[in-house]
């Protein structure tokens, strides 16, 4: 460069060539971390259950899940331990989904 790059303008250049060296698979120091999500949809039929069926039953909004399932959004870390538990548990999670939803009847609560 014809002009000398200060200290903070040459660590920003220096991380920017560091993450397209990174992005062409060339080894470099980027951390990286790496998110899992559930996907809702496979869960979902896996269990043999309509998108109306499955909001009901676990307690997810049907916008939720159908943003969830056509990827215009992720479920976050917590709702993908919950989607998971819901696979590894479906019946035991829609009982107590039942016993909530009974147990605040007459309340102000959302159903």
């Amino acid at each position: 460069m014809a002009e000398k790059l200060g200290e903070m303008a040459q660590g920003i250049l220096d991380g920017l060539n560091e993450a397209i060296e990174h992005v062409k698979g060339k080894p470099s120091k980027v951390r990286t971390t790496t998110y899992v999500f559930a996907d809702a949809k496979a869960i979902r039929e896996r269990l043999g259950m309509s998108q109306s069926e499955f909001s009901r039953t676990y307690g997810i909004p049907l916008d939720t899940l159908q943003n969830w399932e056509q990827r215009r959004s992720h479920p976050d870390r917590t709702a993908s331990a919950y989607l998971w538990a819901i696979e590894d548990l479906p019946r035991q999670i829609g009982e107590a989904q039942i016993r909530h939803r009974n147990s605040m009847s007459g309340t102000d609560a959302l159903a």
